[in-house]
């Protein structure tokens, strides 16, 4: 692998770097006291957690630094992969805020981008970039296992509209929506005749229409940023349908099957969370890095940091060299999942008791951001791709292990 960078890339990780240290210390003193994740228990936390994000991704798009994988003519400034790369280093090396519209800059607006009529670019495009709605993806489904093909919601044609009938699950956000991305089945015999694959639509669904129900799911950290979404006779025009009828499965694919090389800035972040939960250990309980034991957990997880790191840009470079980025995607898969877990538990024994108390108490550490941590990691076994899904993907197409 070749570390260097371009005359080009060194410059754009410059000019990213220049334009944070202008406007991100006034943006952060602006909202300050309002953490990134706002105290998303109670409505009104969601609700100022959700303006900051808009008020961030509206100065990011200011400077044209919102969707940089987008054309420039929208917006963005096509970036390369080792650029997207870098940008998500950089803005994890400086813990920026989050973004109102995550799904929609960097799966919903491509997909619109890749597969949409002038129309529905004119349209949707702008308001993505701008945070003026926003928007959640709807493909997962209660009786349709990992299988994203198995999904059963019909749309069936009504003249101008499609009727949707059937549920989808643990949809981020939908309660916050405004819009949704929806993968819907328009050949209701597909799933018999053996060909689950056909007969998928991708269809933009207003929220907001009749025969949309959405019921938040609490979690076990208290929340509720996932959710149930039900349509019992909701219509949608055929003019909200993206790609032709039939072509869903390519439209989610052309968006799901670019990997998202911004990973290698998820283990910049998981080794700024690491010195962070070491800074607040030496002042609210210096004795825990003494232990041997707490020690030596600390240096391992230093290691897969790195290695986590070493992975993606392997990954990154067979990108570079039009080559299948395969297995290091599900392995950096398995990778975040277990080094989520793993700080979340080593930020709790480094903090002590203290690091257990929950928001709101007069005793809890750094808000009570580590508690929530420590909880609501347990969903990364399943986020993006059970662990035990990629653990049989890796076994079967890549050690090539006999089946029983």
């Amino acid at each position: 692998m070749d570390f260097a960078y371009t005359n080009e890339d060194e410059a754009f990780r410059d000019e990213l770097t220049a334009w944070l240290a202008k406007h991100l210390r006034p943006f952060l003193e602006t909202w300050a006291g309002d953490d990134d994740a706002g105290d998303a228990r109670s409505a009104a936390g969601v609700m100022r957690s959700m303006e900051r994000r808009r008020a961030w991704q509206r100065t990011l798009a200011e400077g044209r630094w919102a969707a940089i994988h987008w054309p420039q003519a929208w917006g963005g400034r096509d970036a390369t992969i080792t650029q997207n790369v870098l940008y998500a280093e950089v803005m994890a090396a400086h813990r920026t805020p989050g973004i109102y519209n995550a799904n929609g800059l960097w799966q919903i607006g491509p997909m619109i981008l890749a597969w949409g009529t002038e129309e529905q670019k004119r349209r949707w495009i702008p308001n993505i970039l701008h945070a003026d709605d926003h928007w959640c993806q709807g493909f997962t489904e209660p009786d349709a296992g990992s299988d994203l093909a198995n999904l059963r919601t019909t749309a069936i044609r009504d003249g101008d509209d499609y009727v949707l009938r059937g549920q989808k699950i643990w949809i981020s956000s939908a309660h916050l929506a405004k819009w949704g991305l929806f993968l819907v089945r328009t050949d209701p015999t597909a799933i018999e005749r053996g060909a689950k694959h056909e007969g998928i639509t991708a269809l933009i669904v207003d929220l907001e229409v009749d025969g949309v129900e959405i019921r938040p799911i609490r979690d076990i950290a208290g929340e509720e940023m996932f959710c149930e979404v039900f349509f019992d006779g909701a219509r949608v025009p055929v003019a909200y349908r993206l790609g032709g009828e039939g072509q869903g499965w390519a439209v989610a694919m052309g968006t799901l099957g670019k990997e998202r090389v911004g990973t290698a800035g998820l283990a910049i972040g998981m080794r700024s969370d690491l010195d962070a939960m070491i800074s607040l250990a030496r002042s609210t309980n210096p004795g825990a890095l003494a232990d041997p034991a707490l020690r030596e957990r600390i240096a391992r997880a230093h290691i897969e940091i790195e290695y986590t790191k070493l992975l993606n840009y392997r990954a990154l470079s067979k990108i570079l060299k039009n080559q299948k980025n395969w297995p290091e995607v599900p392995l950096a898969k398995l990778q975040w999942s277990h080094l989520a877990q793993t700080l979340a538990e080593l930020a709790i024994d480094l903090l002590g008791p203290a690091g257990m108390m929950a928001k709101g108490s007069d005793f809890a550490v750094d808000g009570g951001a580590w508690n929530r941590l420590y909880v609501f990691q347990r969903y990364t076994s399943i986020g993006a791709g059970t662990t035990e899904v990629q653990k049989n993907i890796i076994a079967d197409r890549a050690l090539k292990l006999p089946k029983r």
